[in-house]
């Protein structure tokens, strides 16, 4: 009986391996199990290529192969007749096979074993239905295109960038019910990715950083495709990652001006999708990551239904940013807030080098949110200002922003939630679109130390 390419895809799952049979020129056939089958579309699979062994000598001289599926859950069989086409050893679809590779060789303890060589592009020919008496289906999770709908609403009720983020995170915890998830944006520099917000962690790790590549949420940035893994992966955990940074000097600064990235430390189950800009040659605007303890918590619905909201933030992140005003319109009381009465001056330190600031002897907060705090800190210092506009930060050449397309926003939404955790007597309140004031509580003393 002939079966649909829906009816295979919960078997591409890595939870039982799959049975390819091949022939040699000469007739012989030969059976191996495969590692890894990666679900494309409807007309196409990808398998594993690790070894140059009979399958592979098989597949080179005669492009014909059956494939052998179980479902996981229900025990139903399929073969599936393919046809292989090509093999990819970069690009999108080998990384987010090899990242799932190193999931499966942990899960069976085979991680110096296992690696990848290529992914195997295969044409599906047919899907036959084995005969037999598998399992009733269990019931199918909450519908994630109803999720979908909800979290849409929450982002489209978003009127900046602070609310969009806000809106994206509370629908993965409320509407899908994931209970850790982060968001993370690029830095200017291109090499690592900065928290701007989380949710289901004690310590909410704003600022926390993470190098591009590495990791699930790094390569999924790096290499611009979605990263889904069902197993314990330790090879691409980011606690590890950062750890093996760190020894290195790869994050290019002292360990004591990193923030804590916070999260599990052996997730069972990881899924970084990208948020990516729209074009011919998409930007990385930033990283949507979830993660549970559950074996297998996100399949394939979620990751199709996360992308499709990571493109909507994208979306919102392109519509909320042009609508930024030109200039300042409404009148806004200039007047400072009162100082507390007898207060010792804060202390706020600045190192040029990398552009960390201190309050006092604790670590606020480097780099071009450093330099944008800094020039906020001397301009009140030296006239009393207390009100900005984006428009003028962005084009300010004290703070060097990379270039104008640079997200100043994010920024800014960074600097305002670190001075909130710190409890500091310094904080940014948004006045409008475009627009935010500086409130001090208490005299200032600025230290400025250079390169």
């Amino acid at each position: 009986m002939q079966a649909a390419p829906d009816d295979i895809r919960d078997c591409c799952e890595g939870a039982i391996p799959g049975v390819l049979a091949t022939c040699a020129p000469d007739g012989t056939p030969n059976v191996s199990y495969l590692s890894q089958i990666e679900y494309l579309d409807a007309g196409h699979l990808a398998l594993s290529f690790q070894f140059f062994n009979t399958t592979r000598r098989n597949i080179l001289a005669n492009p014909v192969a059956r494939l052998l599926l179980i479902h996981p859950l229900t025990g139903a069989m399929f073969r599936v007749g393919l046809r292989y086409e090509r093999t990819e050893t970069s690009g999108p679809l080998f990384e987010r096979m090899r990242a799932k590779l190193a999931g499966i060789a942990s899960h069976e303890g085979m991680s110096g074993v296992f690696r990848l060589r290529g992914s195997d592009v295969y044409r599906i020919t047919d899907i036959e239905s084995v005969p037999g008496r598998p399992m009733p289906a269990p019931p199918r999770p909450a519908s994630r295109l109803a999720a979908l709908r909800r979290s849409s609403a929450r982002l489209n009720a978003a009127t900046d960038l602070a609310s969009a983020f806000d809106a994206v995170l509370d629908g993965l915890v409320e509407d899908f019910g994931i209970e850790q998830a982060l968001l993370l944006m690029p830095d200017g520099s291109g090499t690592r990715l900065y928290a701007v917000g989380s949710r289901g962690y004690d310590d909410s790790g704003v600022g926390a950083e993470i190098p591009l590549g590495a990791g699930v949420i790094g390569i999924a940035a790096a290499s611009r495709t979605p990263i889904r893994i069902s197993f314990r992966a330790l090879e691409y955990s980011y606690g590890r990652a950062i750890r093996e940074a760190a020894l290195q000097g790869g994050l290019g600064d002292r360990l004591e001006t990193r923030i804590p990235f916070p999260g599990l430390a052996e997730p069972n189950s990881q899924l970084a999708v990208p948020i990516l800009s729209t074009g011919a040659v998409p930007a990385l605007l930033g990283v949507l990551y979830v993660e549970s303890m559950q074996m297998m918590r996100f399949s394939y619905d979620d990751e199709d239904a996360l992308v499709t909201l990571a493109a909507q933030l994208a979306l919102a992140m392109r519509l909320l940013q042009a609508a930024e005003p030109a200039t300042i319109e409404d009148e806004i009381d200039e007047r400072p807030a009162p100082l507390a009465n007898d207060a010792p001056p804060l202390v706020v330190r600045h190192y040029a080098e990398n552009h960390s600031v201190f309050l006092g002897d604790s670590y606020l907060i480097k780099g071009v949110a450093g330099s944008i705090f800094w020039t906020l800190m001397r301009d009140h210092a030296q006239s009393g200002r207390t009100v900005f506009s984006n428009r003028e930060l962005r084009v300010d050449p004290r703070i060097g922003l990379p270039d104008l397309s640079d997200n100043l926003e994010a920024r800014l939404i960074l600097l305002q939630r670190r001075l909130v955790e710190h409890e500091a007597s310094v904080r940014i309140e948004k006045t409008g679109r475009g627009r935010f004031r500086l409130c001090v509580r208490r005299p200032l003393q600025l230290v400025d130390i250079p390169v």
